[in-house]
């Protein structure tokens, strides 16, 4: 079994990782619709695309509506929306906090939630979040994006067990630092807040990775195809670790 011709949901699909596991489940002939927040961004990804928020429900329901409605049911949803924000714990707000549990994790939560009766009706469905290792360990200065991605992690497992009978499989793919544009947002927020040189930030990133390496968008896009493979059938509720040996 492939993905040709199975209807593929990618959140946060305007850039990044998003955009690289877009681009893959369309080469691969899929049926890709994307899901972000700024219509330029998904426009320049030339394929069919929904302007929607996941953190609302009711957004996230008739972004879905629409695309069903243009390509059929959902058979894959990569939820891959997400954000991290940077703040010494004693410094964290409740904003903060549930700012990053809303996109990180209730927005996981929204899209799986409306994609499932597609999956139940024909008996065969692939869930993928795109946690991170903040999902599986610590790290400072970013407490509640860790706590909002193990949450990921946690459900990812909870709902693997609660839907294994189903044909449905659901499992998290927890990338160390992947070189995209939010890497480069932290990139600079260390060189504002150190006085570090750019390079000097980066191999401050680097250094988490035994490889010494950052994870690049196209791992992770092609970890979640391989999870929609008949290999990887019985990969069910787990949390991948993408990390080059971190974890």
């Amino acid at each position: 079994m492939t993905v040709k011709g199975r209807h593929i949901l990618v959140t946060g699909g305007g850039s990044g990782v998003g955009a690289a596991c877009a681009r893959a489940f369309a080469n691969s002939g899929a049926k890709v619709t994307i899901f972000g927040r700024t219509k330029e961004k998904l426009a320049a990804q030339s394929l069919p695309y929904q302007l929607c928020d996941v953190t609302d429900p009711e957004a996230v329901a008739a972004a879905c509506d629409a695309a069903r409605a243009e390509q059929g049911p959902i058979d894959v949803v990569v939820a891959n929306a997400g954000a991290a924000e940077s703040v010494p714990f004693a410094k964290m707000n409740a904003e903060v906090l549930q700012s990053m549990l809303a996109v990180n994790l209730i927005g996981v939560s929204n899209v799986w939630q409306a994609a499932l009766p597609d999956m139940k009706g024909s008996g065969w469905g692939r869930m993928i979040a795109v946690a991170s290792t903040a999902g599986l360990r610590g790290y400072p200065y970013v407490s509640a994006y860790c706590a909002a991605k193990h949450a990921v992690v946690g459900l990812t497992r909870a709902l693997g067990k609660e839907l294994a009978r189903t044909g449905i499989t659901v499992n998290a793919i927890c990338p160390g630092f992947v070189e995209t544009p939010m890497l480069e947002r932290s990139i600079d927020n260390i060189v504002a807040k150190t006085g570090m040189s750019r390079e000097e930030a980066a191999s401050t990133l680097r250094a988490d990775n035994p490889q010494g390496r950052f994870i690049q968008p196209s791992e992770v896009a092609e970890t979640a195809l391989w999870l929609c493979s008949e290999g990887a059938t019985s990969i069910n509720g787990q949390a991948l670790s993408l990390s080059g040996g971190e974890l």
